[in-house]
Formats: C-alpha cells, structure tokens, sequence
C-alpha cells in the first residue's frame, strides 16, 4: 500500500507546516459555524486532507454522511462516462440531458438533502479549477438557494479560475508549500516506523526535488527504500511536463511568445500543474539546458509572487515575457 496513504493525516493536529490554517479550521469546527471556503495552494500541501480532519472534528462518526465531495476533473474533464459510470448519481442522471444540466440535477439534489443530526452538511468539490464558467454559475445560484443547510468547499491549485461571483462567498485559506526541515522530518518518521532506511544524501535530494510537495516526497521515500538498485531520483522525477517545459524555452528562443504562452498555459490547463509547479518544470529545464543568471532571477521573482497567491496566468506571462525580454532577445543569446 502507498504510504501516502497510510500517513494520510486522521485528524487536524496531524497537518504539519500550515499552523495558521488548521488553526482556523479547527475553530470552525469547535464552533459548528463554516463559512463557504475557498481552499488553495500547491498540490501535496494537505488541503484535501484538511477539509476531511474538518468533517471529522466537525461531525464526528456522522462526517461522512454529511459530506458530499465530487471531484470536478471527473464530472466535467470525463464527461457524461464519468456520470454512467457512478453508482451515486444512477438514479438522478438521463442520457438525453446534456453534461451541464445533468451536473446541475446533481449538485442540487445533493444539496436539497437534509444532514444528518447537524445544522449544516458539507459539499466539497475537489480540482474546483476544471469547473466551467457555466458550472460555476449554477453553482452560485445552488449556494444562495441552499446556503441554510449547506456550505460549499472549494478546493483548487488555481483559484484565478473561481470566478469572482464564487469566490467573493468565500473565505480564502491558502496552503502554502511545507517547509524543507518539516519535510525531512516527516520523512524520517515515516522510515521509523516502516523499519526502513535511506542514505542521508538521498534523503536531502528528496526532500530538494519535492519542493514543498509532501505527498510526493513521500512517494518517493517509498521508491528510493524498496530500491534494490541504486537510487536514480533524476531518472524517477522526469516526465512528459519536463518536455513540455522544455518546448516553451525553444518557442522563446524562436521569438514566437504566443505559443511559449500557449504552452506554459496548456501546463496548467491540461496537465494540472499549479503556477508554481509550472515555474519549478522551467527551472528544471534551466539546470540541464540553460546557463543565464537572469533566468534564475526570473523565476525565483514569479515563485516569490506566486507565494503570495497571486493570479497564475498573469504571473506565468509575464515571467515568460520577461525572459523573452532580458534573455532571448538579440543582444542576451550570445550570453547563453
């Protein structure tokens, strides 16, 4: 089994690195008052995590009957087999209605239905960023209907794709990227208690490569302890995102900034990858390709801003201008 998943955090005090937010949340839940959330941040940092402690501490045995989570990627990036294919919506889905207003039909059944010995129940949707400006509308109309008896989570790596009618119902909460020491941390107790071990140095590239990402670092804590051959971190980490990454610097060399932004936009719209996770792709490419000081400075600047929660869109363009700019422009090539 992942250990991912077997050190999934059970309840809020297991949630390292985002003492702020648990702070709030657990205040919500003593309080058995939630507002709609609007859950951001990176992926790996415990957001999904947190809102399943929240129902926890929330509602106790009965968390799961009054929570509802649908997972936006599924029901709109799938299509209608997603919907067929779910034993929950059986009864409520028709294969002569279009995707939106069988998504429609679902969300508000789910909200109409009563919770369980609470006030409230929970309606958590998950990869919120894939949710259409259609969906998203229906949505708001299904929040101000049922706000009584429901509250809405959000969960997203890009909350620049919640629109505004949403987002201003909600309270922001963002997860940033765990810090470097609570990472290794994390790691060593887990190889505690797997009865497992790992060179020091490998440990150090682990917790280097996961950038903040928990859940990946642990990943590959598993990859690297059941290796039974030396441990090749770079061979592991390279992926079909690092090529894509690649490609925008070649569109940039080539002076075509439209599709270096097509691209880099694709990372995040087909790919998943949050803005920072796109500038971290970038800086992998600039240590095996690139030799140019202006370009570390580049994207240590967007992840700085990134950091702040930024919009995603607008910090990715304008750092792939400003490498367009101060480094693949005539004058900067022979620098490279």
């Amino acid at each position: 089994m992942l250990w991912s998943e077997v050190y999934r955090p059970k309840g809020c005090d297991d949630i390292i690195g985002q003492d702020e937010v648990v702070r709030h949340l657990m205040s919500f839940a003593d309080a058995q008052s939630v507002p709609h959330l609007l859950i951001s941040g990176p992926h790996g940092t415990g957001k999904t995590a947190a809102v399943e402690c929240l129902a926890r501490r929330l509602y106790g045995e009965t968390w799961e009957a009054n929570t509802t989570v649908f997972s936006a990627a599924d029901l709109l990036g799938r299509g209608r087999s997603a919907l067929e294919t779910d034993e929950r919506f059986s009864m409520i889905y028709r294969k002569d209605r279009s995707l939106i207003v069988n998504f429609k039909q679902i969300v508000k059944w789910y909200a109409s239905m009563r919770p369980l010995d609470a006030d409230f129940k929970l309606m958590v949707f998950e990869d919120a960023e894939h949710l259409t400006f259609e969906a998203q509308q229906a949505l708001r109309r299904t929040m101000e209907r049922y706000s009584a008896t429901c509250r809405f989570i959000f969960v997203t790596v890009r909350p620049s794709g919640i629109i505004p009618a949403i987002a201003s119902r909600c309270l922001p909460l963002f997860f940033a990227p765990i810090e470097s020491g609570l990472v290794r941390a994390r790691l060593e107790e887990t190889l505690a208690a797997e009865g497992a071990t790992v060179p020091d140095d490998d440990l150090d590239l682990i917790v280097h490569a996961a950038q903040g990402d928990l859940r990946r670092a642990i990943m590959y804590l598993q990859i690297a302890a059941g290796s039974k051959k030396d441990f090749d971190l770079a061979e592991i980490s390279h992926s079909e995102t690092g090529n894509v990454a690649a490609s925008a610097f070649e569109a940039l060399r080539d002076g075509n900034f439209d599709a270096a932004r097509r691209i880099a936009e694709s990372l995040m719209i087909e790919y998943g990858l949050s803005a920072r996770e796109v500038v971290g792709e970038l800086r992998q490419v600039v240590r095996r390709e690139y030799n140019h000081p202006a370009l570390a400075v580049a994207l240590a600047d967007a992840d700085h801003r990134l950091c702040q929660n930024a919009n995603d869109f607008v910090q990715i363009n304008a750092l792939l201008a400003r490498i367009a700019r101060e480094v693949f422009s005539e004058e900067s090539t022979a620098a490279l």
